[in-house]
């Protein structure tokens, strides 16, 4: 949860930030003559509006030539206004009289969608969340995630979700191992994210035995982990190695000195295998008499 929260706070951050400092928008008019439109070509910036006027004694209607916008038959007199937040070059031609035609050039950054974890590295079994913002800003948006295990050759579908306020979407996962993510919002895909994952390692303390247990997607027979002391210094110093017999647990002793003990279980890279990290247990406190 606290990472839930982590996530939706830098979102919300920036997009603050964005709202705070973004330029002020203007709105640039179009005059529709006899002649056609004038400016036949307005350059304004995402987030700026374009507004057509009617100055010819005769109806006229504003369509792109792309499906983007259309305005209603403009008498004379009347206006049509259009705010235009993606980039992106927009033609368009009266309706009502074909040959007249004009563009809309919208500068600025490309439409976008974008992904972030809430954490790089995770401990299996847990959940992180995966956020990002398309570029818009509008609510109700489709973006679907999806994801990829180590190993696996191509992304499968997760999720559709739909954005919120400013276009900001969110989705928890739980991955089994090293997993990478990416958004499409419509034909635009995101960056790939990665999460790496570390195996879950416990001790306990279970009558006159030590237990250690491994959880993750597959089975540790036959690999172990290092039982650790640490010391006066607040180094972990290594006791023994203890094997699995089994998949996941393995009971065992360990001789430590006379007073309070701090112990743990440590897995190398290498013992945790491919698609994991190497991982740490909970620490465990322990009294030798």
């Amino acid at each position: 949860m606290r990472r839930l929260h982590l996530l939706f706070a830098v979102v919300g951050v920036l997009t603050i930030a964005a709202v705070a400092y973004a330029a002020p928008t203007k709105t640039v008019t179009v005059t529709i003559r006899s002649t056609g439109f004038v400016p036949a070509t307005v350059t304004i910036n995402t987030g700026d509006s374009v507004r057509w006027r009617n100055a010819d004694d005769v109806n006229h209607q504003v369509v792109a030539t792309g499906g983007h916008f259309a305005s209603p038959v403009l008498r004379p007199g009347q206006t049509y206004t259009r705010r235009f937040d993606v980039a992106g070059t927009y033609r368009y031609r009266d309706a009502l009289h074909p040959s007249r035609t004009g563009r809309v050039v919208v500068q600025g950054p490309p439409p976008s969608v974008s992904i972030a974890a809430a954490a790089p590295i995770i401990v299996y079994g847990n959940q992180v969340a995966l956020g990002g913002r398309i570029s818009d800003g509008k609510a109700g948006e489709q973006v679907v995630v999806y994801g990829r295990k180590y190993g696996e050759v191509s992304f499968v579908q997760l999720a559709v979700v739909l954005t919120g306020d400013q276009g900001v979407w969110s989705y928890p996962v739980q991955p089994e191992l090293l997993s990478s993510y990416m958004a499409q919002w419509k034909n635009l895909k995101s960056a790939e994210v990665t999460v790496a994952v570390q195996p879950k390692l416990t001790l306990k303390r279970v009558g006159a035995w030590f237990v250690a247990r491994v959880d993750a997607a597959r089975s540790f027979k036959n690999r172990w982990v290092y039982v650790q002391r640490r010391s006066a210094l607040g180094q972990w110093v290594n006791l023994r190695k203890v094997v699995f017999g089994t998949a996941t647990a393995q009971r065992f002793k360990v001789r430590v000195p006379r007073g309070l003990s701090r112990l743990r279980l440590f897995m190398t890279v290498n013992q945790a295998g491919v698609g994991y990290l190497s991982s740490t247990s909970n620490t465990l406190l322990f009294r030798r008499r």
